[in-house]
C-alpha cells in the first residue's frame, strides 16, 4: 500500500515537504480582471456556478470586494503575509491570481501584475488562474520569458476544466470545447509551464462513472496537479435556481467521499492533489452545508480510504510509456505543487 507522508494520496503537504522542508502558503489576489465568458465575448452570464466575484471571495480579505481589484498586488501580498504572521506562521508564499480569467488583459499589462508579484521576496512562485481559450501566442510567450528570467521561482497555470462530457460543459456555460484544453496543456508543457486541471465533482446530470471518466482522462493528459472540487451551489448563481427547481441532487457526504476515492484510485501516483474538496464562502453557501466542516471531511476520505485499504493509482494504468511530456512535473530545481491548502485566506 502506497503512502504519501501517512496520507493514501500524493498531498500537497507531501509535495512540500520533499521539496522546501517547510510549508509554503498561497495567497489569493484580485489582479481586476474580466472573463470572456461574462463580457460577451463568448457569453454574458458566466459559467452557472460561478459568483459574482469570478470565484475569487478570498482574495485580499481586508479589502471590500468592491474596491480590491483596485489595490495593488503588492499590498494585497502585504495584507496576506500579515495575515499568516500573526498567526505565527508562513515565511515563504505562492501569489495566487485567483479572480476571474488571470491572462485576460494586454500582455503589457500581465506582465507588470506577474512581476509585481514574482519580485517580492517572499514569494516563491505563482499560480495563475485561467480559461485555456485565453491563452494566445502573446501570451505564451511572455510566460516563456518569465519562467526563464525567474528561473529560481514556480509559474504554473491553473485551467478550469470541470469536465470532459460535452453534454455537461453546455449545462454549465463552459465556452469552450475539450480540444481547447487539450491544445493548451500541450503548448503550456512544451515551454515548461506545469498545468493543474480545476475538475468539479457533482455537476448536474453526471454520474460516478462520468466523473471516473474525466478522471482517467486527465491521468494521461501530461497535467502535473489535478484539483478535485465539491460542487458548491452558491447565492446570486443561475445554479442556485436549478438546484431550488430541484432539476439535480446534491451529493451527500460520503457519496463524494466514494467518488473521490474512485477518482484517486485511477491517477497516477505523481500526480499532485491540490485538492480534495473545497471551500464555499459562508456568506453565500446554499449547498451543501456539510462541506463547511472541511477537517469532518478530510478525516472522513483518510478513514475512508484506511478501513478500505486503497490509495492513489491503485487502479492507475498507463496508457502510454510516457503520458507527460518533459518539464511538465519539474522544471529545474523549482517547487511547483507546494501549497498548504488549510487556511481561509487561501480557500477557493
Amino acid at each position: 500500500m502506497l503512502s504519501w507522508n501517512d496520507k493514501p494520496y500524493h498531498s500537497l503537504d507531501y509535495e512540500m515537504k520533499q521539496v522546501h522542508g517547510e510549508k509554503i502558503y498561497k495567497i489569493a489576489l484580485n489582479a481586476g480582471m474580466t472573463c470572456p465568458n461574462r463580457d460577451g465575448t463568448c457569453g454574458t452570464r458566466g459559467c452557472i456556478f460561478c459568483s459574482a466575484g469570478g470565484s475569487g471571495e478570498f482574495a485580499a480579505p481586508k479589502f471590500s470586494a468592491k474596491n480590491t481589484a483596485e489595490v495593488s498586488i503588492a499590498a494585497q501580498l502585504e495584507q496576506g503575509k500579515q495575515y499568516f504572521h500573526n498567526k505565527n506562521i508562513g515565511r515563504y508564499f505562492i501569489a495566487y491570481f485567483q479572480a476571474y480569467t488571470n491572462t485576460y488583459a494586454p500582455v503589457s499589462r500581465l506582465e507588470a501584475l506577474y512581476r509585481e508579484a514574482l519580485d517580492e521576496p517572499c514569494v516563491v512562485g505563482i499560480s495563475i488562474a485561467t480559461r485555456p481559450d485565453c491563452l494566445g501566442d502573446d501570451v505564451l510567450s511572455l510566460l516563456d520569458r518569465l519562467n526563464r528570467e525567474y528561473s529560481d521561482k514556480s509559474i504554473w497555470i491553473e485551467l478550469g476544466l470541470q469536465t470532459i462530457h460535452e453534454s455537461t460543459s453546455v449545462i454549465i456555460r463552459r465556452g469552450y470545447a475539450l480540444p481547447v484544453f487539450e491544445q493548451a496543456v500541450a503548448r503550456l508543457c512544451e515551454i515548461s509551464i506545469p498545468v493543474i486541471a480545476h475538475v468539479i465533482i457533482g455537476l448536474p446530470g453526471e454520474d460516478k462513472p462520468m466523473m471516473l471518466e474525466t478522471s482517467r482522462y486527465l491521468a494521461a493528459s501530461g497535467i502535473s496537479g489535478i484539483k478535485l472540487q465539491l460542487l458548491h451551489v452558491l447565492k446570486n448563481t443561475d445554479l442556485v435556481e436549478l438546484y431550488r427547481k430541484k432539476t439535480f441532487d446534491i451529493l451527500d457526504m460520503m457519496a463524494y467521499i466514494d467518488i473521490i476515492i474512485s477518482c484517486l484510485e485511477v491517477l497516477p501516483p505523481d500526480m499532485v492533489i491540490h485538492r480534495v474538496t473545497g471551500d464555499g464562502p459562508k456568506n453565500l453557501l446554499v449547498a451543501p452545508l456539510w462541506s463547511l466542516d472541511k477537517r469532518r471531511v478530510l478525516n472522513t476520505l483518510h478513514q475512508e480510504m484506511r478501513r478500505r485499504g486503497t490509495w492513489q493509482s491503485r487502479a492507475y494504468t498507463s496508457r502510454t510509456t510516457n503520458t507527460k511530456p518533459k518539464g511538465a512535473v519539474i522544471h529545474g530545481t523549482r517547487p511547483l505543487n507546494t501549497i498548504q491548502t488549510d487556511c481561509p485566506i487561501h480557500a477557493e
